[in-house]
């Protein structure tokens, strides 16, 4: 895989934390190259994580020694659906506090209903979270580009890093604009 895939894929990861999708040590990312993919290193900082320290692994096999705690995610997002390159998860705050009582989204601003028909809440135990999360979320991410797990976090994919993080953040302002719209009434 590129140097440049690498670095921009730190970069984006920085960007989550800067603009408060992240607290600084929250979220993982990945970028597939073929049959290997780069994923975050788990409790990687945002502020000072280097793309050599991003974890290489198979989609085949196990995930690296390393790697995030969702890496196992990652690999069966990939498998399950190979024209995907990235996958982006992130904890922004409205988007987490506004679904936290709904069984699926759909924003009401105009660019959140132009990429987003309805997104699906996931509810997943915290207990069984770390064995349940990769089919759940692998599962939604076949038909719909965004999900939401409960209370935790959001997962993006997309055939490439940009456009994963472009969802990420367009959710997270729909998230807001509804927030801002239901306190104004």
């Amino acid at each position: 895989m590129s140097n440049e895939l690498r670095t921009e894929l730190v970069q984006i990861y920085r960007w989550l934390r800067q603009y408060g999708l992240n607290d600084s040590h929250s979220g993982n990312m990945s970028v597939r190259s073929g049959e290997r993919i780069w994923v975050t290193p788990t409790g990687a900082c945002a502020d000072t994580l280097q793309p050599e320290q991003l974890i290489e692994c198979q989609l085949d096999s196990g995930p690296a020694a390393g790697a995030s705690l969702d890496a196992p995610l990652h690999q069966l997002c990939y498998r399950k659906n190979p024209q995907l390159q990235a996958v982006v998860h992130s904890h922004g705050p409205y988007t987490v506090g506004l679904t936290m009582d709904l069984e699926s989204y759909t924003p009401s601003d105009f660019e959140g209903q132009y990429y987003f028909r309805n997104i699906p809440i996931i509810t997943i135990p915290y207990a069984d979270y770390v064995e349940q999360a990769p089919e759940l979320v692998s599962t939604a991410l076949l038909t719909h580009k965004i999900v939401v797990v409960r209370g935790h976090g959001i997962y993006a994919a997309a055939d490439n890093l940009n456009l994963a993080y472009k969802w990420t953040c367009s959710l997270e302002l729909s998230a807001k604009t509804d927030v801002i719209r239901r306190m104004a009434k």
